[in-house]
Formats: C-alpha cells, sequence, structure tokens
C-alpha cells in the first residue's frame, strides 16, 4: 500500500511537472496552459457521454435480470478516467484517455477481471457485511 501511495503522491506529480516544463518550454507557457484546459474540459465531456452509455448499459442489464459485470467494470473504468482527465498533467490526460474510449478498455476489463478472479480464488478479498 505504501507503495502505491507512494506513486500517487510523490512520482506521478514529478512526472507531470516534468512533462509540463517541457512542453511549456517548446509551445510557451500560456499554450500549455491552455491545452491543459482543453483537455480537462474535453474529459468531462467524454466522461459525461460515456458515463451516461454505460449507465444505460447497466440498467438493461439489470433489467433484464443480468449480472452487471462488463457495466460495472466499464462504469469503474468511466469514472477512474474521468478522474484522470480532469487532474491537470499529459501523462494523467493519456491514462484517462485510454480508461474513457470503448476500445482501448476492452484490455483493461480483461486485466481487471483476471485480477479480481485471481484474489477470489485466493481468498484474499475481504467482504464486509452488516
Amino acid at each position: 500500500m505504501f507503495r502505491i501511495l507512494f506513486l500517487l503522491f510523490i512520482v506521478v506529480p514529478i512526472v507531470e511537472l516534468y512533462i509540463l516544463i517541457q512542453v511549456g518550454k517548446v509551445i510557451g507557457g500560456w499554450q500549455t496552459i491552455l491545452l491543459v484546459l482543453l483537455t480537462s474540459g474535453l474529459g468531462a465531456y467524454l466522461a459525461k457521454t460515456q458515463g451516461r452509455t454505460v449507465w444505460r448499459r447497466l440498467q438493461t442489464e439489470l433489467s433484464l435480470g443480468r449480472p452487471p459485470g462488463d457495466a460495472l467494470l466499464d462504469g469503474v473504468c468511466v469514472l477512474l478516467g474521468g478522474l484522470l482527465l480532469l487532474t491537470p498533467g499529459f501523462a494523467t490526460d493519456v491514462l484517462g484517455l485510454i480508461l474513457l474510449l470503448p476500445p482501448t478498455r476492452v484490455p483493461i476489463k480483461r486485466i481487471a477481471k483476471r485480477w479480481i478472479a485471481k484474489r477470489l480464488s485466493r481468498g484474499t478479498w475481504i467482504v464486509y457485511r452488516r
């Protein structure tokens, strides 16, 4: 857990700052700021449209009595992708875009399913009940 938090709070911001500085040197400071704002706006729009699509699919699967496995994973990907796109920086924007676009979500969902299945089979998944 410490490694993940270290990555999130130390390494990612340093990488983002380095990329922002390098892009700023090439295209200029104001253009870099404008580009970051543009990608954040695009990310918010994409998250909204993809979120609606996933929500409709989730409702359809539930109304048909099917378990919403893929729709739930899509929802998690869209949520994380939207958060990453709203975070200032270019590296997080690329990761967020990958999570938001349906064709690139397919391999990510496959990896997530394997990870969840492995955790369930080992018994390392903790479920809290009331």
